[in-house]
């Protein structure tokens, strides 16, 4: 039986530079907070500050647009800068309509402009682009914090993505170290005795869509800590979560 959980906010988090080191603000924002980390304590850092400590950060006076850039630019009315950027860091385009380009990242991820933003950084005319690995970059962090605290606990680096046929977007997980992602009920029967054939929940993506109830847009909360919740530890990672093109119904 589940126990409850608590998702945590953690203040104190100063705007993030190239080179800063996180586990160490994280561990000095805690302390402020007099906030002792625990065992199986889930970190759920949001990919922005990720970027912006891994240098993944672009000042668009710094691109020049190809011609296929300047293109998609006047169809879409959109900064030829901006989609130049989208389409170094896209695998393929996937579909381009009403003003938006869907396209698929290096890493396998499908979302919006791959993944490149520019909410929450500072200077002007400057996006941050998603990390290079977000599953390295989360085990590093787990890494140092388990080192910092003597603490077992896990990582998952989340971002915001909208969903094919629903309204809003969903925090996601893009990147974890130290849980499982997905449970499998595959095999198990429901309460009447009925054999499960095809239930997978994606937990990862559950517990980052959860933290983001305290984090918010505009709160200057970066970072959630979710306590409570019964997870398998492994060395799997988020890749997990990316679905095997061979039975993708959308390509």
């Amino acid at each position: 039986m589940q126990n409850t959980i608590q998702i945590i906010p953690i203040h104190h988090i100063p705007v993030i530079k190239q080179h800063d080191n996180l586990p160490q603000i994280i561990y000095k924002a805690l302390e402020k907070q007099a906030l002792k980390v625990e065992n199986n304590d889930i970190f759920v850092i949001t990919q922005k500050i990720v970027s912006k400590a891994e240098g993944r950060i672009c000042n668009l006076s710094t691109i020049s647009p190809s011609l296929f850039a300047k293109q998609l630019a006047r169809q879409y009315k959109k900064d030829m800068r901006f989609i130049e950027l989208v389409l170094r860091e896209s695998k393929r385009l996937v579909r381009m309509d009403h003003g938006v380009i869907i396209s698929e990242t290096h890493h396998g991820f499908i979302c919006a402009n791959a993944g490149i933003d520019a909410s929450n950084v500072e200077e002007s005319d400057t996006v941050s682009l998603l990390p290079k690995d977000p599953n390295v970059s989360a085990g590093k962090i787990r890494q140092k914090l388990e080192e910092i605290t003597k603490k077992r606990i896990a990582v998952i680096i989340s971002d915001t993505w909208g969903r094919p046929w629903r309204e809003g977007q969903v925090n996601f997980a893009i990147g974890s170290s130290g849980a499982s992602v997905l449970t499998d009920y595959r095999g198990a029967e429901d309460t009447y005795g009925y054999p499960l054939k095809a239930s997978m929940i994606a937990t990862a993506d559950e517990m980052a869509a959860a933290a983001e109830l305290v984090m918010g847009k505009i709160s200057n909360v970066p970072i959630a800590i979710i306590r409570g919740y019964l997870y398998d530890q492994s060395t799997e990672n988020a890749k997990k979560l990316i679905r095997d093109p061979k039975i993708d119904m959308f390509r």
